[in-house]
């Protein structure tokens, strides 16, 4: 694809992890359901986007809502006394300052005998010797270090949404969260110190739509502090096992096993898939190619046009005593005076305005990353083979059983893996057959960013992470590595590092007081705190 030399096609690549221009809602808060009033007191006129081919009963009092309202603004300045634009608001205005004996900002970065200063749901001043504000609340602590984050998560998705397998890549899976019939399983996540997610509607697809990042915490009955980022990815697969139900076996013993009936995919389908995934990207890197030369040639146009106009009327008065002159004349000939046309230059067409073009766009520019769940080493190698030209994609690969003879290439690239450290024992689906507990550890080893996920089936595997991160750490990868990989790692890969990941200024409140160091075999949560206010309390342990 060619385009002129001097043509501004693409901008310059942004930087990863400092956050996203403000959300703009597309349509208005509306409540469709007057039972869930309780919960939500919002009025409006209802107008829902509509969401290609999502098959799905979905509960819109909360997915209208949600998607809505929010605004994920830059840092704002970190000192008492000034508005911070885009802060949680916290339900619970109380001010809390944190004494830490050991406090860490960050994996490798730790700080002893530090306390923090929460306001207003964001971390206001961090230092030894912070003053106890009139009416604060004072909390010790052994350790205090940012919450956890669930990069590869289904907690609070519509199960229809879940299971659709005909999703666009336009389909937003903000549009599909049911974040109040499961305050259970959300509080049980919470206990475990995760605090947010990123969600991902449509799994068992070949396209997944755009996924979203939520917070955990099922009272923040705020909708708009609920979702962090609406568009937080655009995901797809390759190589599912197709479903074609169970099967029974007759066992040595007479007695018989209902075994899964998946079929794996043929390694030929699994070429077409990564060939559909590259296709895609180039139809997204062709679809802003031809929106940046349309503004480009618009532009050329308007300036033509006023060059021309300015052009006119300098030569304004010239022109009317010539034109008076010709009109004199054809009277004295007795002919009829014809008046020259002026040609303007034809206007430029803008495109066709396509949403799932538009959506694919986005992952062509590096706007947002495109997570491709695939499994295989070969379908690993083809995947990077067939995206290497495009340098401005953000690729992460989710799942990865066969990633370890593919590390080299991922860890030049920086492509991330999603881990999904399960166990699965004999009943596991063909895609992961080669999947080991090891493979956190020996990707890391080999240089690859590697982050921790719950796998996006279930949603009550999202409480289970630290016990996951765990079994990854028992198994070769070092405790600081999925410290970063459940914190930072994770807030980076997906744009809210400006705002979730680790302790720092400015940054929303969401941190765990511990008695002992993370992911320790016996080390107890005390405080969970999410959006600035204490989400889990020694009481609720």
């Amino acid at each position: 694809m060619t385009g002129s030399a001097d043509l501004p096609l693409l901008s310059d690549p942004p930087s990863y992890g400092t956050g996203r221009p403000p959300f703009q809602c597309e349509f208005p808060i509306a409540i469709a359901n007057p039972a869930d009033t309780n919960r939500l007191s919002l009025t409006g006129v209802t107008r829902v986007r509509r969401i290609k081919r999502m098959r799905s009963k979905v509960i819109w009092s909360s997915l209208v809502s949600l998607a809505c309202g929010l605004s994920v603004s830059p840092m704002g300045s970190a000192f008492p006394g000034l508005e911070l634009p885009g802060a949680p608001a916290s339900e619970d205005p109380a001010v809390y300052v944190i004494r830490a004996e050991k406090l860490i900002e960050r994996p490798g970065v730790v700080h002893e005998n530090t306390s923090v200063l929460i306001s207003d749901g964001r971390i206001l001043e961090i230092g030894p010797d912070i003053a106890l504000p009139d009416g604060a609340t004072e909390l010790k602590g052994a350790v205090v270090c940012a919450s956890f984050i669930d990069p590869w998560s289904a907690l609070g998705v519509d199960n229809g949404v879940l299971a659709d397998t005909k999703m666009a890549e336009s389909a937003r899976t903000a549009d599909g969260l049911n974040l109040f019939d499961v305050d259970h399983l959300f509080q049980e996540a919470l206990r475990a110190g995760v605090t947010s997610a990123r969600v991902q509607g449509g799994w068992q697809g070949k396209v997944c739509g755009l996924g979203a990042f939520v917070r955990l915490d099922p009272t923040l009955n705020d909708p708009k502090h609920a979702v962090l980022l609406p568009d937080a990815d655009l995901a797809m697969s390759v190589g599912h096992s197709v479903n074609r139900g169970a099967t029974f076996q007759r066992m040595g013993d007479g007695t018989f096993q209902m075994i899964s009936g998946d079929r794996p995919t043929d390694v030929f389908d699994r070429v077409s898939e990564i060939e559909a995934v590259v296709s895609s990207v180039e139809a997204g890197e062709a679809y802003r190619r031809a929106e940046v030369e349309y503004k480009f040639k618009l532009k050329e146009w308007q300036e033509a046009i006023a060059e021309k106009q300015e052009e006119l009327e300098d030569d304004f008065k010239k022109a009317k005593k010539d034109r008076d002159k010709k009109v004199k004349k054809a009277k004295e000939d007795g002919k009829e005076h014809k008046e020259s046309k002026y040609k303007e230059d034809k206007k430029p067409r803008e495109p066709k305005f396509n949403e799932d073009k538009a959506a694919l766009a986005r992952v062509a520019e590096g706007e947002i990353p495109l997570v491709v769940e695939v499994h295989r080493s070969s379908a690993i190698r083809n995947l990077l083979a067939g995206t290497e030209r495009f340098s401005r994609l953000r690729l992460v690969i989710a799942g990865g059983s066969e990633a370890l003879s593919c590390a080299e290439d991922l860890a030049e690239r920086g492509i991330p893996v999603i881990v999904w450290p399960s166990l699965r024992g004999t009943t596991k689906k063909d895609e992961f057959t080669g999947a080991t507990l090891s493979l956190a550890g020996e990707l890391a080893a080999a240089g690859v960013p590697v982050l921790l996920g719950s796998g996006g089936r279930d949603a009550d595997t999202t409480r289970d992470l630290p016990l996951l991160a765990q079994l990854a750490v028992g198994h070769g990868l070092e405790k600081e590595q999925a410290l970063e990989a459940l914190t930072i790692g994770a807030a980076r890969a997906f744009d809210v590092a400006d705002r979730v990941g680790s302790v720092e200024l400015g940054k929303d409140a969401d941190l765990l007081i511990l008695d002992g160091m993370p992911l320790e075999p016996f080390t107890k949560i005390q405080y969970v705190f999410c959006g600035g206010r204490p989400a889990v309390t020694p009481e609720d342990n």
